[in-house]
Order: C-alpha cells, then sequence, then structure tokens
C-alpha cells in the first residue's frame, strides 16, 4: 500500500506510520504534507480514496475534515472537486436508499462545514430539503404516511449531525438553524409515533400501552439533542481537531454544495385497506429500518455518567465499526476497544453488539460474526470486557421467560459458542437452582439447551466435566449421541425375521448393489411378507445405520440409495412415517435427526408439507415448551424452501442481465452483416453487392450464433421463472399448512377469549389459581424483622423463585412466540398472501392471542386489542 493511503487509514491511531506520536494534530500536519505532495501526481486517486475513507472509517471523520480543510488552503480546485464528488454520491445514495451513505456523508459534509470548506448555508439548505421530504411524505392529503420510516430516517440524519457541527451552525447561521430545529419539531408534531410491536426483544414490551410521556428512537433523539443544545453543544466523545488549525483554517475559500433532490415516495394504493398499507409500510421498513433497538440489560449505574448525546454517539461509532470492518473480526475489535472517546464505555459496547445479535427481524449480519467479535474484545480487554459479558448474560437469563423466542434461540446458539471457546468455563452453580423449577420453567429449558448444543461442538464427556461444580446439572445434559439401531446384534426382541431382512440388505449394500436390483429384492422378497410398516422399518433402519459413521457416509447412501426410499415413500403418509423412523434412529442425537431430515428434504426424498406435518403430531407437540428438537427441524425446513425461492429469484435477475448482453451482441452482430452486405466490390471487374464471401459467411455465422444464444438465454428464463412460479406455491402451500397447524393445536389448548385476551393474563391464570397457597407459603417463609426471604429459598447465593407459570400455560406461550417469530421472518413472503390468510386462518372467529401473535410477527395493527 503507499504510504499516504497508509497514513490516510491509520491517522488518529498508534501507529509506525506516525513513529511514536499519538496527537491528532501532529498526525493531520503529517498526513496533510504528505497528501500535499501526492496531489501532484494523482489527485483523482487522492479525492476517491479520501472519500472511501471518509465513509468506511466515519468515526474519523473529524480529522479527514480538518485534513481537506488544510488541503483547501493550498488548491482550491481540487477541493472543489471533492465537495463535487460528494455532493453526487450523496445524490446517487439518496436514489438508491443505502441509508450508511446516506448519514455518513452527511456527517462528513458537516465536519467539512466546520473546517470552512462547506458553506454553512449549503448545508443548511440540504437540511431542509430532507426536511421538506420528510414532511410531505407524513402529510395524510399529499404524501404517503406509508413511508414515514424514510421521512424519520432523513430527520434521524439531520438530527445525528449536529453533535460535530451544531456550535458552528448556531455561531455562523443562527437564523437559518431555528429555522431547521422549528422544522423538525413540526415534523414531530404531525408524525405518528412508532410502535416497536413485533420488534422488541421482550415480549411484554409488545403488550405494554405506550404512556404519553414514552418516546420513540427519533423523539429520545430529539430529546437528547435538546438537552446537548442547553448544555452549549459542548460533547466529550466527538473530536473537534479543527479548532487547532482554526486561525489557518479561516482564510480558506467555502464551497457551494450542489443543489440535491429527494426521490418521491411511491404513490399509495389504489385501494386503502389495512392490508395495501400494511404492506407498504413493511417495504418502507425493509429499506429504511431502524439502526437499533435498546436493550437496556444493565442497570442505569453502570452508564449513568454519560452524557445523552455521548451515549448516541458511542453508539454510531460502535454500529458503524460493526458495519464497515464485518470482514475483518481483529480489526472490527482493535478499533471498537480504540474509540476516540476519553471515557470507559464497556457496558455500552456489550450493550450494543447484543442489541445487534437479538436485532429483530434479523441481526445486520450472521449471529456468528457478533459470537468472534465479542471472543476478540475479551482477549483485547481481558482485565474488563470478559466480565461485563458474564453480566450481560446473567442480565439476560434472569429475563429469559420474558425474551422472544426468536432471540432465546440466538442466545441459546451464541452462548453454547462462546464457551466453546473458553474451554466452556461458567460458573454452573450459580444456575443449579433451575432443578428445582418445573421442567417447562424457561430458564431450566435455556441451560438444557446451552448444554445441548455445547456437546455438538465437543463431546459428552467434556461437557459433563465441565459442569462439575454443579453435578446435578447433568440430569439436563442431553443423553449419549449413539444410534438406536433396532435390529442390532444385541437386539433380539424385534424377531429373526426382520433382523435376518436386515443383515440381508446390509449385504447386498456391501456388494454395490444397484438401487434397480434394490427395489426388485424389496418388492419380491420383503413387502409381501412384512407389510409396508415392516418393510419400510427395516430398509430405513438400515440404511440409516450403514450411513451413520459420519456426514458423508450418510451422503453417500442417500445418492447411491435414495430411489429405494423414493419408491417406498411416494405420498405424504409414507414419509411421515419415514420422518418417525428417522427420529426413532437418532432418538439420542438430536443434530443427526435433524441432519438427516435435512439432506432427505434437499434429494426431494421429503416434502416440506410432509415434515410440518409431522412436527405437529401429537408426540412432537407435547414437546413444543420443552425442546427445541422440532423447532429445529421445522426452521430447517421452512428456511430451506425460502431459500429455493431467493436462489431463483437470484439466478432469474442474473438471467435477465445476459438477455440484455445477449440481445446488444446480436444487435451488434446484426449491424455487422447488414453494413457488409451493403457494400459494393468487384468481382472480375464487375460491381458487385457485398464484401468478401469469406467475410460474409463468418458475420453470418457470428450473427446466427448470436442470436442461437439470444434465444437458448430466453429459454433459460422461462424455464427458471416457471420453477420460480412452482416454488412460491410451495412457499404458499407451505405457510398455509403450517399457519393452520399452529391454528389447530393453539385453539385445543387456548383458554377461552373471555378469560384472556393478553400474554400477561395467559401468564396469571396459574399464579391466580396458586394465589392462596402461595400467599401462606409467603407468610411462614419471610422474617418478620427485615422481611428478606430465608435462607431455605435460597440456592448458591440466588433466589430460587418458584416458576408460577403453569405447563399448559407455558405450551400455550411459546408456542404463540414461536408463530410469531415465523410471521415476523417470513414477512415479505407472507404479506402478498394476507387477503387469504385472513379468508382461511384468522377468521372472525380465531382467538385474539393467535391473531394477535401473526399481527405483531407481520407488524400489522391488531384492532381492538
Amino acid at each position: 500500500m503507499s504510504s499516504w493511503k497508509s497514513l490516510l487509514l491509520r491517522i488518529g491511531e498508534k501507529s509506525p506510520d506516525y513513529g511514536t506520536s499519538s496527537d491528532p494534530k501532529e498526525h493531520i500536519e503529517t498526513c496533510f504534507g504528505v497528501l500535499r505532495r501526492e496531489l501532484e501526481h494523482s489527485p483523482n486517486e487522492v479525492s476517491q480514496f479520501l472519500l472511501q475513507c471518509a465513509e468506511q472509517l466515519p468515526h474519523k471523520t473529524s480529522l479527514y475534515g480538518t485534513v481537506i480543510g488544510l488541503l483547501n488552503l493550498e488548491n482550491e480546485e481540487f477541493v472543489r472537486k471533492v465537495v463535487e464528488n460528494a455532493q453526487n454520491n450523496f445524490q446517487d445514495a439518496l436514489d438508491s436508499g443505502n441509508c450508511n451513505r446516506i448519514r455518513l456523508l452527511m456527517r462528513f459534509l458537516t465536519v467539512m462545514m466546520c473546517s470552512k470548506v462547506v458553506h454553512p448555508s449549503s448545508l443548511v439548505v440540504v437540511f431542509e430539503t430532507l426536511l421538506s421530504s420528510a414532511a410531505t411524505t407524513v402529510d395524510e392529503e399529499k404524501g404517503n404516511p406509508s413511508w414515514q420510516s424514510r421521512a424519520d430516517f432523513y430527520v434521524t440524519c439531520i438530527l445525528s449531525c449536529l453533535p460535530w457541527g451544531g456550535a458552528e451552525l448556531i455561531e455562523q447561521v443562527p437564523e437559518e438553524i431555528e429555522r431547521v430545529m422549528v422544522g423538525v419539531e413540526a415534523y414531530l408534531s404531525i408524525r405518528k409515533r412508532v410502535s416497536d410491536t413485533g420488534l422488541s426483544a421482550f415480549e411484554d414490551d409488545d403488550e405494554n400501552v405506550r404512556e404519553p410521556n414514552d418516546k420513540d428512537f427519533l423523539e429520545d433523539l430529539w430529546g437528547r439533542i435538546q438537552v446537548l443544545s442547553s448544555n452549549g453543544w459542548k460533547l466529550e466523545s466527538v473530536p473537534r481537531p479543527h479548532l487547532s488549525f482554526e486561525a489557518q483554517l479561516v482564510a480558506g475559500k467555502s464551497h457551494e454544495f450542489g443543489p440535491i433532490s429527494c426521490p418521491d415516495q411511491p404513490d399509495p394504493p389504489s385501494t386503502i385497506s389495512s392490508i395495501t398499507c400494511g404492506k407498504q409500510k413493511h417495504d418502507a421498513e425493509l429499506i429504511y429500518p431502524q439502526r437499533i433497538r435498546r436493550l437496556n440489560i444493565f442497570p442505569a449505574s453502570k452508564t449513568e455518567d454519560l452524557q445523552p448525546m455521548d451515549r448516541f454517539i458511542v453508539e454510531e461509532y460502535l454500529l458503524d465499526v460493526l458495519f464497515f470492518l464485518n470482514g475483518c473480526r481483529k480489526e472490527c475489535a482493535s478499533y471498537m476497544a480504540g474509540l476516540p472517546v476519553p471515557f470507559r464505555y464497556e457496558y455500552l459496547m456489550a450493550e450494543t453488539i447484543f442489541s445487534q445479535l437479538l436485532m429483530l427481524p434479523q441481526p445486520p449480519f450472521r449471529p456468528t460474526y457478533y459470537t468472534l467479535v465479542i471472543i476478540d474484545l475479551c482477549k483485547a480487554l481481558p482485565g474488563a470486557f470478559p466480565a461485563v459479558v458474564a453480566g450481560a448474560v446473567r442480565a439476560l437469563f434472569e429475563k429469559i421467560a420474558d425474551l422472544d423466542m426468536e432471540c432465546r434461540t440466538r442466545l441459546i446458539l451464541w452462548f453454547s459458542h462462546h464457551l466453546s471457546n473458553f474451554q466452556f468455563i461458567w460458573p454452573w452453580e450459580e444456575w443449579a437452582y433451575v432443578l428445582d423449577l418445573p421442567k417447562w420453567a424457561p430458564q431450566r429449558v435455556f441451560v438444557q439447551e446451552v448444554l445441548e448444543r455445547e456437546v455438538r461442538l465437543s463431546y459428552w464427556d467434556k461437557v459433563k466435566q465441565s459442569i462439575e461444580n454443579a453435578p446435578g446439572l447433568e440430569e439436563l445434559l442431553p443423553p449419549k449421541g449413539a444410534p438406536n439401531f433396532k435390529f442390532s446384534v444385541e437386539e433380539t426382541s424385534e424377531g429373526n425375521g426382520q433382523h435376518a431382512l436386515s443383515v440381508d440388505l446390509r449385504t447386498m449394500v456391501k456388494g454395490r448393489a444397484s438401487a434397480r436390483e434394490m427395489i426388485v429384492w424389496i418388492e419380491e422378497s420383503v413387502f409381501p411378507v412384512h407389510g409396508m410398516e415392516g418393510t419400510l422399518n427395516v430398509v430405513v433402519q438400515t440404511l440409516l445405520d450403514i450411513g451413520s459413521k459420519s456426514f458423508t457416509h450418510l451422503i453417500t447412501v442417500l445418492e447411491r440409495y435414495g430411489q429405494v426410499i423414493a419408491k417406498l415413500c411416494g405420498d405424504q403418509d409414507k414419509q411421515v412415517m419415514l420422518i418417525t423412523e428417522i427420529d426413532s434412529y437418532w432418538r439420542n442425537n438430536s443434530q443427526m435427526s435433524a441432519v438427516a431430515i435435512d439432506r432427505m428434504m434437499g434429494y426431494r426424498l421429503l416434502s416440506n408439507l410432509a415434515i410440518v406435518r409431522w412436527v405437529f403430531s401429537p408426540a412432537n407437540i407435547e414437546q413444543f415448551h420443552l425442546s427445541d428438537r422440532p423447532w429445529e427441524i421445522l426452521r430447517n425446513t421452512v428456511s430451506k424452501t425460502y431459500n429455493r425461492v431467493c436462489d431463483l429469484r437470484k439466478e432469474i435477475l442474473s438471467l435477465k442481465k445476459s438477455i440484455v448482453s445477449a440481445e446488444e451482441a446480436a444487435a451488434t452482430a446484426k449491424a455487422e452483416l447488414v453494413a457488409a452486405e451493403s457494400k459494393l466490390s468487384l468481382m472480375d471487374g464487375e460491381p458487385v453487392l457485398g464484401e468478401n464471401p469469406v467475410r460474409l459467411k463468418r458475420l453470418k455465422s457470428y450473427a446466427e450464433k448470436a442470436k442461437e444464444e439470444e434465444l437458448s438465454v430466453r429459454e433459460s428464463l422461462e424455464a427458471k421463472e416457471a420453477l420460480l412460479a412452482r416454488a412460491l406455491d410451495e412457499f404458499e402451500a407451505l405457510f398455509l399448512s403450517l399457519y393452520k397447524n399452529f391454528l389447530n393445536v393453539l385453539t385445543e389448548r387456548l383458554p377461552s377469549a373471555s378469560k384472556c385476551v393478553t400474554l400477561q393474563g395467559l401468564k396469571s391464570i396459574h399464579a391466580d389459581s396458586m394465589a392462596v397457597d402461595v400467599e401462606e407459603s409467603s407468610a411462614m417463609e419471610v422474617d418478620d424483622e427485615n422481611g428478606r426471604p430465608k435462607k431455605s429459598q435460597l440456592n448458591g447465593g440466588r433466589m430460587s423463585s418458584v416458576y408460577n407459570v403453569g405447563e399448559k400455560e407455558q405450551w400455550c406461550l411459546s408456542t404463540l412466540g414461536y408463530l410469531k417469530a415465523f410471521s415476523r421472518q417470513y414477512a415479505s413472503e407472507i404479506w402478498p398472501h394476507m387477503e387469504k390468510l385472513d379468508a382461511e386462518v384468522l377468521t372472525e372467529d380465531v382467538h385474539p392471542l393467535i391473531r394477535k401473535a401473526v399481527y405483531c410477527g407481520l407488524r400489522r395493527p391488531v384492532d381492538g386489542l
């Protein structure tokens, strides 16, 4: 890398590029000196790289703005082009809806204003353009309020610029910036307060009605800006290096930032209804999502020393680093640990990372990324961060009963993965009290699932050793993962007949018999004697046993003898029997059971509808609140079906681009042929129309091949579009089946709507019935002098609180939670079928809690609830 690029990248850091100096002023002077010389050789490259750094290392934006301010004193034309390029990039970002780029270019524009590069009036014009677009969008008559998320985003961008340049704007253009502030206040008065319903990590938050003083994210930010303004715009978290060069920068020429235009919001739907408006609102929130939803898992005392705006700024820094350095986890952790702020922020950093890990409907990146960042931060800050992470885990564990089911699953996967990188060390004795809780209590299930996932990442004995300080938790370990083969040598209860058939089948496989030979043998020798159930039992159990040594063995068996299974299990009833046999064989290993079913679905041996039917069979329904096993299989099934749709859409998009290229190639070849044929040439002294016959023949060949290529691509596109139509029909059928199954099992078990219409009411049913007993017990156990619980209620120094939700109620809570999670995750595919869903599933007589779970997942307003 060129030295000037390295200086730009490492500015403000402790780096060999800057010797022993860590003073930002010296860094700026050094970088400015090198860039000034480099401008003589490659000004365009410097301009491009400067903008790239400002966008992708935004916590250093102030430093880059100051460097550009100094360059402006030496080379106004270069800086004018930088401003022009920034304006072009900003307009492109607005047109494409690139949220991060819009926000960061506005910050960059603000710091350039502070360094006298951009005229403050130009910045105010940008603010007012965005503010005008936002106000128009939420106007009921002129705009489209369904796109309020875009309007809120624009106003958020304006407010988030003020910590970087509010003081300068107040000083230089007080009346204009005051006009902007009045405009923001007016916008806040006409917009609708945004609810986090369906996207909150905690279930209770979805039910709590907002108090008049409660604020949404934008209102909260506006409150922080007002506090900052009343404090004279003084902030510790925003570096202001331009002040060190103020005497020089004041001589620079301020450039005008060119005009920008906001894209028009889409037209409102032709037919206004809750469904059409809800669909548009969903589409808008996908493009302009809220960037963070604070978890507030730590007590206020951990972060109360921070000014309200400092917290927002540090969150911005952390989220920017996570976003732009996602491909380099160690660099990411290094930057996160060394932000340019003079105070400690470990608790805020942990809370921000967990807020992203548990972000709904999906985290910005794969959960594994956040796992790796947390691991690297624990290694980078060994004296501080591991204890903070442990505190976050304990805080989330205390509230696990209220945690959204999707978030609960992510937390289980993260925690088990995290512990596997630290020798599975955890003070399990703190949680040993979960053994005293009912088997359906969320804390007990959480510990059980974490241990099960740990076994997958290691081995049973190692995990058992890790809980030696709480040996009672061995009860929650999964069984050792050995197969449950019905026809093993030790197994004699099944009778010699089927055992002998299993041996014969194994011999055929060892002899590399073909699938066709095996099918003939089954039809002639096995099926007539043992019937379908016996035949399926022997064949599936034996083939699974042959493929049980490894994943590769399983794949080999399925590829070689998949036709045999397909022949036996041609309809849904047989496929349900097949899944039952798989689950029976791998009853001691939920991972292998899920893998085998997933692979068979991949080979089209199992349909997704058969898997849904099996998941909702009576034996599995009883496990819904006790184990993740059936839910893991269901998640894999829906995900695989959805991925087929996504893959086909990508292929179709690629083919459409190929058609454009093929059309251009065909048109070019045709034009060359026509041009050649129209030319006159001499043959035997006579003028003849056309060029050299050899060249004409070659051009004709090219034109024909180009046309054939175009037709071939068009045929491929038609084929893929037909496959996509079929895949979409399959997905629709899957979700209708899924919803109907949820409806059936929940309707059977939910208490009548007259008894409860809220989750809190559902939780209290069992507690109310036990109220008298609990009061009597409490009266006996409380110390009269200080009201503290007696030691008999303590376990390992922690309160062993009784879980007062009954098993039936917990089953309903868990199942409703998963219904909401599936609705939320696949909302984009469900919204187009909303009318059908309302007509066939969410009818007028459906239980309010079922309707609420689906509507919350889709973020569709629930009337009357």
